[in-house]
């Protein structure tokens, strides 16, 4: 018969029942506040209205027929927004356009300038979104109870410092947009041309 198995109740010591008592209470909470950041993560899908959606997302979304664009580097698993199609990409960019809007830029977004510009249509900037979604995910991960006390810490060095300087750079994916908040611009910068 084997050693765990035996009649009678199991006696737990004072010592291990407070630890017990202690970790199910934080579980209990880190588990309230994971269910507040999923509500606050899924309010953005009614910031963005549909009609609005369809301009935002256009030029990301648009193959060369006008049609969703078919990516065979798409990895079907990835929760990563450019490997997102139609709905779900949609969902994430509000959920992201939020995140930027409410937090990020007030916080962090700085006075536009020559040498710091950015684009009120970030949104139709390709590589823009993906580094702010990379950002934002991060942030998610590293502002969360379970990373610890340093984890704020490490996001701002790890990831918004680096993220921060290549999106608001000169010769980022802004460098022909906005340059001062008296006058506003967006254009799209020309991508190299895929060697095959």
């Amino acid at each position: 018969m084997p050693e765990h198995a035996h009649a009678g109740p199991v006696r737990v010591s004072d010592h291990d029942l407070d630890d017990l008592v202690a970790t199910v209470t934080r579980l209990v909470r880190d588990s309230r506040k994971h269910d507040e950041k999923i509500a606050r993560l899924e309010e953005p899908a009614a910031l963005i209205e549909d009609s609005d959606l369809d301009s935002i997302m256009q030029p990301v979304l648009s193959g060369p027929s006008g049609g969703a664009p078919h990516h065979p580097w798409t990895a079907s698993s990835s929760f990563f927004i450019l490997a997102l199609d139609g709905t779900a990409y949609a969902e994430e960019l509000a959920a992201l356009t939020n995140w930027v809007h409410h937090l990020l830029l007030p916080v962090y977004g700085r006075e536009i300038t020559t040498g710091r510009p950015w684009c009120g249509q970030w949104s139709e900037h390709p590589e823009a979104v993906a580094r702010l979604h990379g950002l934002w995910l991060a942030w998610q991960q590293l502002t969360d109870a379970e990373a610890g006390p340093a984890g704020p810490s490490t996001w701002h060095r790890d990831h918004l410092d680096p993220a921060w300087l290549q999106l608001r750079s000169p010769d980022g994916p802004f460098g022909a947009c906005t340059t001062s908040p008296a006058r506003p611009a967006h254009r799209l910068l020309s991508a190299p041309e895929a060697v095959v």
